[in-house]
């Protein structure tokens, strides 16, 4: 996924009226926008494929369709051999669309059926066949034309959007172009970064075809906003010479269950490692002697009743709730005691399915629950959760209030605001056992160094996420342990 995208999003919605706006209010051609899309896709297709000489272009319906019959065009003059497939017949263009194939008729250009020979010896496909317009399931020859695509070896590059990626939610309707590279135009579609997006869109390459910024403004708000790490540096201040420990918070991590020592160690670690000032765990008493013998500036306190805890919060400025605690009468009771108290809260893991049982709101937690957590929590299932993470996101904060972070592929940010960001970080390497954990001591760290709930939590997982690219570029993302971040959050809270 490109780095150096807009962190505006939009949903397919909004685009269409960037693009309205523009044509319309601002009198810029369509045909112009059309141009300026193509010329520059072509642009995309000789910077990252220069050998090229063959190239397949699959045109459908509407300006998508539009694009690639311009782009073919273009291809021509270049002198390129150029294939163009129409899997919606070409009549039933309108507008710039129809003038468009009109011109490529002229430039010497045939259309062709789909066959799947027409592949062979092919250098590129580009995928112009639907736009964000698309609003059902592919199916039929166009279905299994995309289904050929995918299953060659040749590079593809998709004009504004994957076919068959929705570009609200990043949801495949049915069946989805896989592509290397999408260039895209006006506004970023917020499903490309999130859900199957990021795996169907490829690198994502952003163009506003110079339209002015009086369009952005008159739309006004966006529909969610993409999280760039550089943006957040200003809240890691340079420490004051004075500084000692306390001015950086002291951290409760409650967890450690019988069985689960390790979740809460991890947790604890990592608050420590992005800044606080202080570390203790509650845990079970059988397990406090060794729960920092892997990290001595670990403070451990063995815990069986509400009473010891709550002599504990009274130290504390932060709790972090849930990395190992189990579902037994002892977490129960230690998440009541802990709901109790007016502290800044992280929950994650176990206390989250223990607050799907009796949901409560709180305007001053971070919840950070993944997919299946989030289902409970909304009592529903996770192929819904994923179906629409910016609605499930939007959904668990206003049922709970607070910060919601809902982890997986982009991870989803809903605000204290209920304002929607997208983590563009990450890597597959971070699906394995105690990177949630990691995660929640990262928030709870920068929540003890005085963040607020929203930054603790845009920063802490770009922090994460960043720190874990990082790791997989070094070592490679198979075997990426939780624990290997580590060196790198420090790293980066120190840029």
């Amino acid at each position: 996924m490109s780095t150096s995208l807009p962190h505006r999003l939009y949903t397919a919605a909004h685009v269409r009226e960037l693009d309205r706006i523009a044509i319309e209010d601002l009198s810029i051609p369509g045909y112009t926008l059309m141009q300026r899309a193509a010329s520059f896709s072509y642009g995309c297709l000789k910077q990252y494929w220069p050998e090229t000489h063959s190239i397949l272009v699959l045109c459908g319906g509407g300006n998508n369709a539009g694009d690639g019959y311009m782009l073919a065009s273009i291809a021509i003059q270049d002198d390129n051999q150029v294939t163009v497939v129409a899997l919606i017949n070409p009549e039933k263009l309108v507008g710039d669309a129809q003038k468009a194939f009109q011109d490529f008729i002229q430039a010497g250009g045939e259309v062709l059926e789909f066959d799947p020979t027409l592949l062979k010896g092919i250098d590129i496909v580009v995928d112009a066949i639907f736009g964000t317009g698309l609003d059902r399931d592919i199916e039929g020859e166009i279905a299994n034309t995309i289904s050929c695509v995918n299953a060659s070896t040749i590079p593809v590059m998709s004009l504004d959007i994957p076919s068959g990626l929705n570009a609200d939610t990043g949801s495949v309707m049915n069946v989805a172009i896989q592509s290397d590279i999408t260039p895209t135009f006006i506004g970023l579609k917020q499903g490309m970064l999130t859900h199957n997006g990021p795996k169907y869109a490829g690198e994502i390459i952003f163009n506003d075809l110079d339209v002015p910024d009086e369009v952005y403004r008159r739309l006004g708000n966006f529909d969610a906003a993409l999280i760039e790490f550089q943006d957040y540096l200003p809240l890691l201040a340079q420490r004051d010479l004075n500084a000692h420990k306390g001015h950086f918070g002291h951290i409760l991590v409650i967890g450690g269950d019988t069985g689960y020592t390790g979740a809460a160690q991890l947790a604890a670690e990592a608050a420590l490692r992005v800044g606080a000032g202080l570390v203790s765990i509650a845990t079970r008493k059988t397990h406090a002697a060794i729960m920092n013998i892997a990290c001595p500036e670990i403070m451990s306190h063995g815990v069986e009743e509400v009473d010891e805890l709550k002599a504990l919060l009274k130290q504390v400025t932060v709790v972090i709730i849930g990395p190992g605690l189990g579902q037994s009468e002892w977490s129960q009771s230690l998440l009541a005691c802990v709901l109790e108290t007016s502290l800044p809260l992280v929950v994650d893991a176990d206390a989250l399915n223990l607050l799907a049982n009796e949901p409560e709101q709180n305007s001053n937690w971070v919840l950070t629950p993944h997919p299946g957590e989030a289902a409970r929590l909304l009592e529903t299932d996770t192929p819904l959760i994923q179906s629409d993470r910016f609605t499930s996101a939007t959904k668990l904060q206003e049922k709970y209030q607070g910060v919601i972070v809902l982890k997986g592929c982009g991870s989803v940010i809903a605000d204290s605001n209920a304002q929607l960001h997208i983590c563009p970080a990450g890597n597959p390497g971070m699906s394995s056992g105690g990177m949630g954990d990691v995660l929640s001591g990262v928030i709870g760290g920068l929540l003890a160094q005085h963040l607020s709930i929203d930054d603790s939590a845009t920063l802490g997982v770009t922090l994460h996420a960043t720190a874990a690219d990082i790791a997989a570029a070094e070592e490679g993302q198979r075997g990426l342990l939780a624990s290997d971040l580590f060196p790198y959050l420090r790293q980066l809270v120190n840029t």
